[in-house]
């Protein structure tokens, strides 16, 4: 009796909790359903094309300017040496001196010299005083030959001979007398063109050469001040904007308040192998010598562009992995189009590629919108 009683209430629970499971099934398969309606929208929504606000591409010319480091160079800057041996006698000039080309600007002495120049001035009169008997000799042989047996043909041939041999004996002489004299003007150091010394390395009395002790620092350097050559390298992107006479202005840290100008005067012509740059020099006038060689420069260069060229706003480029694009509406469809940039100027940007004038393209452009994607324009 007991175990029927047990089997059946085992029967009752089983059943109960068939039952109870039953029930709560319903719900779950409603709360799922809801979740299912829910996000049908969502889906829908990001399959939505996308709004964009486009741009119409134009022509036009920009004006872009290079901001680039320059160095300031004397236009002409030399250093003085001895071309003889000898003793500075006096020193005419200092460190700031202002000199004019032919000016001396120290003398020397040389005692050998003086004596070499007397013995070749002696030489030289001794052979004038042969020279002048020869041409006396050999005229009055020729006067005589005219006279027939008076002279042989023989002695009219030696004396013209000996003539022309002395003549040569005594350009000789001449050319041996300058060389000593000219050697002896090198005694005087004198400036080779306009400008202020800038260094001075010898003092009175001491020994200057052409070589060996004496020679080891110039004399003088001389710089010329009034005129200045501003050095700068052209990076290779933008030497095709830069031409001869163009102004260019810059400033130094010495004045940061001042601009200066100058012309582009030299092009090298070639790209420096290790910088990938060009050297261009631009002549500047420094009447005033308020810059001074060796001063940093900071440059600005004007590029205008020389043709009407394809320009957009700089948002309309996309740089990627991938390369550089611009997304071209067509259809009411995005199409990227490689592109590659030129100037830039007041968030404008030259475009070169395979677009053309009037190219509708999405104004602010990035890699989310795909190509090829729906767009809807604004």
């Amino acid at each position: 009796m007991n175990r029927l009683t047990d089997k059946i209430s085992y029967s009752l629970l089983t059943i109960f909790g068939s039952l109870l499971l039953l029930s709560t099934l319903p719900g779950c398969h409603s709360s799922a359903g809801k979740e299912g309606e829910k996000e049908e929208p969502k889906a829908k929504a990001v399959e939505a094309p996308a709004a964009v606000e486009i741009v119409s591409l134009q022509r036009g010319k920009l004006t872009s300017s290079l901001q680039v480091p320059g160095e300031l160079v004397a236009f002409r800057d030399v250093d003085i040496y001895a071309k003889v041996s000898g003793y500075i006698k006096t020193l005419n000039v200092d460190i700031g001196s202002e000199v004019k080309q032919g000016q001396l600007l120290a003398l020397a002495e040389a005692p050998e010299l003086s004596s070499q120049l007397s013995s070749a001035e002696s030489k030289l009169k001794a052979q004038e005083a042969l020279s002048i008997a020869s041409r006396a000799n050999y005229e009055r042989i020729l006067e005589a030959s005219k006279f027939s047996g008076a002279v042989s043909k023989n002695d009219v041939d030696q004396a013209l001979a000996k003539r022309n041999a002395d003549n040569a004996q005594l350009e000789a002489a001449k050319s041996a007398y300058r060389e000593v004299a000219n050697l002896k003007q090198y005694l005087q150091i004198r400036a080779p063109f306009n400008g202020i010394i800038s260094a001075r390395n010898a003092s009175t009395g001491a020994y200057i050469g052409p070589a060996g002790k004496g020679s080891e620092f110039p004399l003088f350097v001389l710089t010329e001040q009034k005129r200045l050559r501003l050095v700068i390298s052209i990076p290779e992107a933008y030497t095709g904007y830069v031409n001869l006479n163009n102004q260019v202005n810059f400033n130094v840290k010495a004045f940061p308040d001042q601009k200066f100008t100058g012309q582009v005067k030299r092009q090298s012509g070639a790209l420096d192998k290790r910088l990938r740059s060009e050297r261009v020099e631009v002549d500047v006038i420094n009447n005033d010598k308020k810059l001074l060689p060796g001063m940093i420069a900071e440059v600005t260069i004007p590029m205008p562009t020389k043709d009407n060229t394809l320009i957009a706003p700089k948002s309309a480029v996309v740089n990627s992995s991938t390369g550089v694009f611009v997304i071209r509406v067509k259809d009411n469809k995005a199409e990227w189009v490689p592109v590659k940039r030129g100037l830039e100027a007041d968030e404008k940007v030259e475009l070169f590629g395979p677009l053309t004038e009037g190219d509708k393209l999405i104004k602010t452009a990035s890699e989310e919108i795909r190509d090829g994607a729906a767009v809807r324009v604004k």
